[in-house]
């Protein structure tokens, strides 16, 4: 998709040949590239600190085809990084995974309005771990979590810079392949589950829900240089289960059923946004930040407790990049 994008792009500026009439242009692509890099070294620094070396690569771009009353719009949005530590245990770590992609399909059958069928998958590409001092506990894998999207609903689209999509028949896959993974380091040979984490029970390999969705998106270029690109996502699944013991029995409280924390009314939400802007032609300042919050997807603290927590991530980076 990146190679296409760009490919066009490069055709259009070496076209020295201006046609009387400018064709109907129906293809649309823009997006950012970016590699940024950074090292600390420290030499008798009383404060303390680790020598450290990061770099990250990442792509953000979008595709859309535009014909009559015909829409296809996709997004590829995803990021490699790794970290380099100056400490004798596990110095090389990976510091951001994620591979995001969404497409959909439009008719517009009413002045802005397109009946739309949509679908997503977001994974990572590597293996993450929890680490600490002297241990490394596994938490993620390729297709553990994965989470796949299918729907089918209503697309607004004002403007080439915003959408708004809400869809009453969604369907949302999260899948776990494997119950676990062996550890590493000083742990070699433990395994810790991971599909009771991402609300996954332990003799099962995905969760199939079938609910509400709405997404929200912005993808700003009118300025030179400047690029905003963010998404909004909302699901909620419509199931009303309630919770039981281990004898089966339905848990209630004052009166009520005590439901499973994936019901309707909770919503799963997804906020992804990116900020980047070109100067000196090659050199890219960027922001990207991601917030999640998934009920049902337990995140220890501190003190190992697990409970439902907000996720949140931010990358502030300085390096080489391209915008178009």
């Amino acid at each position: 998709m990146i190679i296409a994008c760009v490919t066009s792009i490069y055709a259009q500026e070496t076209t020295t040949e201006q046609p009387a009439e400018p064709k109907p242009k129906y293809w649309h692509c823009n997006g950012i590239l970016s590699l940024n890099a950074s090292a600390t070294t420290m030499w008798n620094w009383a404060a303390g600190g680790n020598n450290n070396a990061t770099a990250l690569a990442s792509a953000n771009v979008t595709l859309l085809y535009k014909k009559d009353a015909i829409a296809w719009e996709s997004n590829l949005d995803t990021e490699i990084g790794v970290t380099y530590l100056d400490t004798e245990f596990k110095p090389w770590r990976k510091s951001n995974d994620k591979f995001n992609f969404n497409t959909k399909f439009g008719w517009e059958f009413h002045n802005q309005l397109f009946l739309t069928a949509s679908a997503g998958f977001k994974s990572q590409y590597a293996r993450g771990y929890s680490y600490g001092d002297d241990s490394m506990t596994p938490v993620s894998a390729w297709l553990s979590p994965s989470y796949t999207d299918i729907s089918v609903g209503l697309d607004y689209k004002p403007n080439e810079i915003f959408s708004l999509y809400f869809s009453p028949v969604a369907g949302k896959i999260s899948t776990c392949t494997q119950d676990s993974l062996p550890n590493a380091g000083s742990l070699k040979g433990t395994k810790n589950a991971l599909r009771p984490i991402y609300g996954i029970d332990e003799d099962k390999t995905f969760r199939a829900e079938l609910g509400l969705s709405a997404k929200f998106g912005i993808n700003f270029y009118r300025v030179k240089n400047l690029k905003i690109i963010s998404t909004v996502g909302i699901f909620t699944p419509y199931t009303w289960n309630a919770q039981k013991d281990d004898e089966g029995n339905v848990l209630m409280k004052d009166g009520k059923k005590v439901l499973e924390p994936r019901h309707f009314g909770n919503f799963d939400v997804d906020w992804d946004f990116s900020i980047s802007y070109q100067f000196l032609k090659v050199l890219n300042v960027s922001l990207n930040t991601s917030l999640k919050y998934y009920p049902g997807i337990l995140i220890a603290d501190k003190n190992d407790i697990m409970k439902e927590r907000v996720q949140f991530k931010s990358i502030l980076g300085l390096g080489i990049g391209y915008s178009f």
